[in-house]
């Protein structure tokens, strides 16, 4: 089995690569707003508890079965000790049922990312994020509170890519990070 994260910041363009990614390797996508979405729309709110509980669940189920492999995207705050024992926990999961892991970093400017932040694609799979101005605002403030690009060295397993694609389309960062790591 193979699992693959993509990481980056807001808007950077996990989901879409994710999806490119998806169609031609026949790898299974689970984006983080699979869970998020629905449990705001059930709860009204952010609940993180129940958002980790229930992607848990897919972690474990999906690990211990025969399928290909899966996509997995998260935006990771590096300077966040939890993220990286998150990061370890769920890669560790899929360790231990002898899947390979993969890291793709993507890479993008604020400004890039706050014109993909209204894009057609992202809102139609993330209805949290279809105001707009409030969706700019909480990638503009997360910017500034969190550190979501990795430092150079910093990212030390063997299978990472870090890929600037901010002027790339989908398919072909799909397509360098399938070759990259002959998915």
């Amino acid at each position: 089995m193979k699992f693959v994260w993509i990481i980056g910041d807001s808007a950077v363009g996990k989901m879409t690569v994710g999806q490119e990614l998806a169609k031609i390797t026949g790898l299974r996508l689970f984006h983080n707003h699979m869970m998020i979405e629905p449990v705001l729309e059930i709860f009204g709110q952010f609940q993180r508890r129940a958002i980790s509980r229930l992607k848990d669940v897919i972690f474990e189920e999906f690990a211990a079965s025969d399928q290909y492999g899966m996509i997995h995207t998260y935006m990771w705050a590096f300077d966040m000790p939890s993220d990286w024992e998150y990061v370890k926990r769920i890669s560790g999961l899929f360790e231990e049922h002898g899947a390979e892991i993969y890291y793709v970093e993507l890479v993008a400017p604020q400004e890039v990312r706050l014109a993909r932040n209204a894009t057609e694609n992202r809102l139609k799979h993330k209805a949290s994020k279809r105001d707009i101005e409030q969706s700019n605002q909480r990638l503009i403030d997360d910017d500034a509170h969190y550190r979501c690009i990795s430092l150079d060295g910093e990212i030390p397993f063997p299978h990472y890519l870090k890929l600037d694609n901010t002027n790339l389309p989908p398919e072909e960062a799909a397509r360098i990070i399938r070759n990259r790591f002959s998915l």
